[in-house]
């Protein structure tokens, strides 16, 4: 397996991957590919890679800068992170995860933020943060990884991409 950026061959590809990784997924309501594009579309993409077996795209992470109510620069909001039904369970997405946090760190990121599972993303330093909310679901599903320096405290938004018709 490959970790590479993105390539503008690529687009199709992680459309399908994401598509096919949340079909069905209980807490998707589909708009998943829709921003993607929108990200890469607005040129919103910090980090942007795909993992690749002999050739094919199996899998995909987008990470994007956020904006923090206290002013606090250099966040980012790692998601989505797609792998194909057929290669899930076997190190895509925790090789993706690990080469997302590694790329962030190399431009310099404060840290990053994401919406998930803790069981998983726990394992990647990812914690529910007193101080540092997004609005709407359960708080212990919102995690953050500091990067450098001090914890921000505020309200984190996502680029206009994640919402409805963005």
């Amino acid at each position: 397996m490959q970790i590479r950026p993105e390539s503008p061959d690529d687009s199709a590809a992680i459309h399908v991957v994401t598509e096919l990784a949340f079909r069905g997924h209980p807490h998707s309501d589909g708009s998943e590919p829709r921003i993607v594009r929108g990200l890469r579309d607005a040129g919103a993409l910090s980090v942007s890679l795909v993992a690749e077996v002999d050739g094919v795209v199996v899998g995909h992470v987008a990470v994007s800068p956020v904006t923090i109510s206290d002013g606090s620069p250099g966040w980012h909001g790692l998601g989505p992170i797609s792998v194909l039904p057929a290669w899930q369970r076997q190190g895509v997405g925790s090789a993706l995860m690990q080469a997302a946090l590694e790329r962030l760190r190399s431009q310099g990121a404060a840290g990053c933020v994401l919406l998930g599972d803790p069981a998983y993303y726990g394992r990647f330093g990812f914690a529910a943060r007193p101080g540092l909310v997004y609005p709407g679901p359960p708080a212990a599903y919102f995690m953050a990884l500091p990067l450098a320096g001090v914890l921000p405290q505020g309200e984190v938004s996502y680029h206009p991409a994640f919402s409805p018709g963005g």
